[in-house]
């Protein structure tokens, strides 16, 4: 499947962008206060940074990321266990919130490990409906066993809670500082994409899709691009395998 600027803009909503992040700058973003220039083979930024990249309603899908090449340099240099801020932009149709994930790849974008969840009421302090959000930024701290890397793939992903069912996901290329050579977390969690479940709107039960989050199995991503099914925990005492 061929992929271009043309079926991006087939993904605008007839309402006004959606949401994305700001900081750190995902990948081709207008709309950063500091980005890196744009690489050769690209002809312009990417003026629909805030639409989907897979709506059920339209059919259209974009790659995982949206975009498959990086950014030529790192939009921000990290350190395991230090807390950073993801900021949003503004003015965007929040849809009454919904589970967002934070996660990072160390293969290009082929596996994702969870390192934040915002489950339920993401961009709110609480149920909520409506497309204002209330909540524009999220401060965590990034696990202590990330390993380190110059080409470290930050993502954010996104299923709404009301309106047409879509999934969002920005990546921005960063670095990491760190001294552990492989992290274990959730794997992260697909939802309304092609091959993938479909979570309905919430209709104001905010569990609604929670299983898809919670029952996620563990992936092992390491520093030098590798990934793996993390091993199966071992039983507490008292307690058999099955």
């Amino acid at each position: 499947m061929q992929f271009s600027f043309v079926s991006i803009a087939a993904l605008v909503g007839s309402a006004a962008a959606h949401m994305a992040i700001n900081y750190p700058c995902p990948r081709y973003s207008p709309n950063c206060a500091t980005k890196p220039p744009l690489p050769d083979y690209v002809g312009s930024y990417d003026v629909n940074i805030k639409n989907p990249i897979s709506s059920l309603k339209s059919g259209e899908t974009m790659p995982l990321c949206k975009y498959n090449q990086a950014w030529p340099q790192p939009v921000a240099s990290w350190t395991a266990g230090q807390p950073v801020t993801v900021t949003f932009q503004p003015d965007g149709a929040a849809h009454s919130g919904g589970h967002c994930q934070f996660s990072m790849s160390y293969d290009g974008g082929k596996t994702f490990a969870v390192i934040h969840e915002e489950l339920e009421h993401c961009f709110f302090n609480g149920p909520a409906s409506g497309n204002q959000a209330q909540v524009l930024q999220y401060t965590f701290n990034l696990p202590q066993t990330l390993p380190a890397s110059k080409s470290a793939i930050f993502s954010w992903s996104w299923v709404n809670a009301s309106g047409n069912r879509e999934f969002y996901m920005n990546c921005a290329d960063v670095a990491i500082s760190g001294s552990s050579s492989s992290y274990t977390g959730k794997k992260m969690t697909i939802a309304n994409y092609p091959g993938y479940p479909t979570i309905p709107e919430f209709g104001g039960n905010s569990k609604t899709g929670l299983e898809y989050y919670t029952n996620q199995p563990s992936v092992t991503v390491t520093g030098n691009g590798g990934s793996a099914p993390a091993p199966p925990a071992a039983p507490k005492q008292g307690e058999w395998w099955q």
